[in-house]
């Protein structure tokens, strides 16, 4: 005969059905014990008591008499004040080598003696609590194989009551069949489904894996192309009489399935599904997978216009499709962001913006963006459109008036620039980034002659067609610890300044990262630049490379590394290099110290021949946030120009390569 019997509520309780077979049946009437015969009177009778004699065993009545507490040394009776309450201790006895750290924890987590073993408790209060935690312990085990599981509990009185919860598991209950009825409908791809499951008859009756083997089948039959598969709950025969028990799970997948369109779904808003289809990765005719739903739900949250969306398959409108159902929610479209910071060579700098990020639907943003500083000043109207006829496809525009103070120069400058570009970012960090754009600039820019030092004003004309391909094969966009990155970016230009000529900037970045242990990794980088086919005088000042900063080489001011004018001042050049090499450490918690080294220099010449390189080293502090490390660079210049300060700091988000 069997018997049904409910899921227990413990945390360690699983979806499963349990249906118990007992070894053997409990005899209800048990007989009340004959009570002992009484004198005639009471008067007749009375025997002097010894107060230290045992007390003689109390008859049976049918139920369990309370124990007294005892003295945990000499085993004898203790009297004490039941209301009083007094600060206890507890273990647990007889699981050491049972189950897992996770049956701890989750004891620990539902435990009343734990969660309140720094108050006070009187008696009645801890038998109540051992009682509960009692039950929890045994449903527990019950829930990690072992069905015979009893726990007992006392109370070792003293100074500091200590509370005891006894353990004795028993035998570990093992799989004797485990059965997916119907899973053979899925034809050649059943047998991956059966392993997804991972239970096999021999293995413990685990209720977690059981729930994970539930949840891994269901998720694999999404990903093996059926949208409408119907799958049980568990259903355990447990036997009590062999220590085994029966797996059963009712498995319907139905037909593997096609993509066919998006369509919307009553109440959707935001984007219509001809955009959702551009920012999906699948196409019509391409298998179902159901972690595409996952990646799609995703990126559309990922827009910042979505405030909830829900992506699910519906029947097809085609035989052997389905079609994916889309309600998007909106979010408020509006963002009004601001910045203030300092540095050194940049000074104090103010930015606000305020952008609508649909008012050109899809996707279409205009941004308003003002800058306000000791040294620079910037107007700027930005279009941008995200996800351009394909995911992570950005178009943008921009309509810029600025005026920059440098050291090197004075530039005011008018600038219209638009671009192409797959962009990365820490949600979908892609392996491959490229970009194309245009740019058109009319630049009054003053800087000195170098020779003599006498000041000049210049306007400039110039058009440029800005170009970069990236590789990234590192495993974090803001912290990466393995892997390697590359990039290159080609320039040409053609400047208009009494007469007309070009040239082309071309610059490759380089970085590597390698963990040397579980806490420290070494970082290295390499910058080089070119620009040829003009002089530098001829060049603009702002086009020229520069090198010093917290981006560049750290100890050294902002741009400030290279050949210098009469009044000491930096004039730019047309060829760099630079090295860093730093090890980041793991201090302590989410705190890291970074010793770091760089070095670098500005060329007049076409190419850099690597003479009179500057270094820089120092320490930084870095603290992992949940968004990324926060960077903290104090360095020194080790052989300076005049004019360098001893120490420059820099701050930023994110490590400095």
């Amino acid at each position: 005969m069997v018997s049904r019997v409910g899921r227990s509520a413990p945390p360690a309780a699983a979806m499963l059905l349990l249906i118990t077979t007992p070894a053997a049946a409990q005899d209800a009437s048990v007989p009340v014990a004959a009570m002992p015969s009484l004198p005639a009177t009471a008067a007749q009778v009375q025997p002097q008591l010894d107060p230290n004699a045992p007390l003689q065993a109390l008859p049976g009545i049918g139920v369990d008499w309370p124990s007294l507490p005892t003295d945990s040394e000499t085993g004898t009776a203790t009297t004490t004040d039941a209301a009083a309450e007094t600060r206890y201790r507890w273990r647990i006895d007889g699981i050491d080598g049972i189950g897992d750290a996770l049956l701890r924890q989750r004891f620990a987590a539902g435990s009343t003696l734990d969660a309140n073993d720094r108050e006070p408790a009187n008696a009645a209060q801890l038998d109540r609590r051992a009682r509960e935690d009692a039950d929890l312990l045994v449903s527990l085990l019950r829930a990690a194989g072992y069905y015979d599981a009893r726990v007992t509990t006392r109370v070792d009185r003293g100074d500091r009551p200590l509370v005891v919860l006894s353990a004795e598991p028993g035998t570990l209950y093992r799989f004797a069949g485990v059965r997916l009825a119907g899973v053979a409908a899925a034809g050649d791809k059943a047998p991956a489904l059966e392993r997804s499951f991972g239970v096999a008859e021999g293995d413990p009756v685990d209720a977690d894996k059981v729930n994970a083997g539930d949840a891994q089948l269901r998720q694999r039959i999404g990903e093996q192309g059926f949208p409408f598969a119907v799958i049980g709950d568990p259903q355990l025969v447990v036997d009590h009489a062999t220590r085994t028990a029966t797996l059963d799970m009712s498995v319907a997948p139905g037909s593997a399935r096609r993509f066919g369109r998006i369509v919307a779904l009553p109440g959707n808003g935001v984007f219509d599904p001809h955009h959702v289809q551009e920012i999906a990765r699948f196409r019509s005719g391409q298998p179902y997978d159901s972690t595409d739903l996952d990646d799609l739900r995703r990126a559309l949250i990922q827009t910042g216009l979505v405030a909830a969306a829900e992506v699910k398959p519906v029947e097809g409108a085609d035989p052997g499709t389905v079609d994916i159902g889309v309600k998007l929610d909106p979010a408020p479209p509006h963002t009004v962001a601001g910045e203030l910071g300092y540095g050194t060579g940049e000074g104090a700098r103010a930015e606000l913006s305020w952008t609508h990020r649909n008012l050109f639907p899809p996707e279409g943003a205009l941004t308003l963006r003002s800058v306000i500083g000791t040294r620079e000043q910037l107007s700027a109207v930005v279009f941008r459109r995200n996800n351009f006829h394909a995911r992570d496809r950005v178009l943008t525009g921009q309509f810029a008036l600025s005026h920059t103070q440098r050291d090197a120069y004075d530039a005011r400058t008018l600038a219209v620039s638009g671009s192409l570009e797959r962009q990365t970012n820490i949600f979908f960090q892609k392996t491959w980034t490229w970009s194309l754009g245009a740019e058109l600039l009319a630049t009054d820019e003053r800087d000195v002659i170098a020779a003599t030092g006498e000041p000049r004003r210049r306007t400039f004309l110039i058009a440029a067609a800005p170009t970069s391909l990236n590789y990234d094969g590192s495993d974090d966009l803001l912290n990466p610890t393995r892997g390697f990155r590359l990039g290159g970016r080609v320039s040409p230009e053609l400047s208009l300044q009494g007469s007309a000529f070009g040239y082309a900037r071309t610059q490759l970045d380089a970085s590597i990262y390698r963990p040397v242990t579980s806490g420290v990794v070494l970082a290295a980088r390499t910058r080089l630049g070119t620009i040829l086919g003009a002089p530098r005088e001829q060049i603009a000042p702002s086009r020229r490379f520069y090198a010093g900063g917290g981006a560049s080489v750290r100890g050294y001011g902002y741009q400030s590394i290279g050949p210098r004018d009469p009044d000491n001042d930096p004039i730019g050049g047309r060829s760099l290099a630079e090295f860093s090499i730093e090890a980041r450490v793991k201090a302590f918690g989410n705190f890291g110290v970074v010793p770091f080294l760089d070095a670098g220099n500005i060329y007049t010449s076409p190419l850099p021949d690597m003479s009179g390189l500057r270094f820089g080293t120092g320490i930084g502090v870095r603290y992992y946030s949940n968004f990324g490390p926060i960077r903290l660079d104090v360095g020194t210049p080790i052989n300076p120009q005049p004019g360098d300060a001893k120490v420059a700091v820099y701050v930023s988000l994110g490590q400095a390569f």
